[in-house]
């Protein structure tokens, strides 16, 4: 679920891409070229580019000092499709948290929409001097699958955005690329290329998070069927991004890491 800031050359790239990968020429080539245009005019900008900002301190009645929570990567870690604040990916796993530590948590999202995971360093660039975290989520891939970004650079860049935070004493839970064959307005066969490039990635990017001491959630296996089988409630009204539901359910898979970065990490 990439965002929609590069939707329209990254269905483009990705067709491309898919053609030279297989071999295809002709009309089958125009085939493609044809489902990247679909995937254009289906999804379009419903929602703007701006995700609802959940910047704050979470359950500020609870006692003790807050507990800082960082969230990097897309639109997916924005909360691009959620109405309310509360309802974005970062809001849920801050309130979540606060509850199950009966303290504040302090959130910071520095995700931003379109990103890919060579905008990692710019987001960490941004942080103020000094600024550590207890815990850092990210959420990072889909832009990189739709633009055909090499599998290996993606890791290669993730890997030092994790080198980075895990300097700064902060223990990081990366929620791996979704599988993109949820995305029913992209028309087959580029959505079955999507999902084998999306899985791919996730792959990679487990592999990073373990050689770096993060823990990875797999989100396409354990939220991907539900976007599936619901799809008209999993989704925003682009039926692109998460929906209120969506980003609940995200979070759900999410917190069971997130909380234990936050018992581990540095206090």
């Amino acid at each position: 679920m990439p965002s929609v800031r590069r939707t329209a050359p990254a269905w483009r790239a990705l067709a491309a891409a898919g053609l030279a990968a297989i071999g295809l020429a002709g009309l089958a080539a125009a085939g493609l070229r044809h489902q990247a245009a679909v995937a254009r005019r289906r999804i379009g900008k419903p929602l703007g580019e701006q995700a609802p900002g959940a910047d704050r301190v979470w359950r500020p009645g609870l006692p003790g000092e807050p507990v800082d929570l960082l969230v990097l990567g897309d639109s997916i870690a924005a909360g691009l499709g959620a109405e309310r604040r509360k309802d974005t990916l970062g809001a849920r796993l801050a309130k979540a948290s606060a509850r199950e530590l009966r303290r504040p948590v302090r959130l910071r999202i520095a995700a931003v929409v379109g990103a890919e995971t060579s905008d990692l360093a710019a987001q960490l660039d941004g942080l103020p001097e000094g600024y550590a975290p207890r815990a850092a989520v990210i959420v990072v891939g889909g832009n990189d699958v739709t633009h055909r970004i090499p599998t290996a650079v993606s890791a290669a860049r993730l890997t030092d955005a994790l080198i980075r935070l895990r300097d700064r004493g902060v223990a990081v839970v990366v929620g791996t690329c979704p599988d993109l064959g949820a995305l029913r307005p992209v028309p087959q066969p580029l959505r079955a290329l999507a999902s084998r490039l999306s899985r791919q990635l996730a792959a990679a990017q487990t592999d990073a998070a373990h050689a770096t001491g993060a823990e990875a959630v797999p989100l396409g296996r354990l939220v991907g069927p539900m976007f599936l089988e619901e799809p008209e409630e999993m989704f925003s009204l682009d039926r692109f991004h998460p929906s209120a539901l969506g980003y609940r359910r995200t979070s759900e898979v999410l917190l069971p890491a997130v909380l234990r970065a936050l018992a581990d990490a540095q206090p």
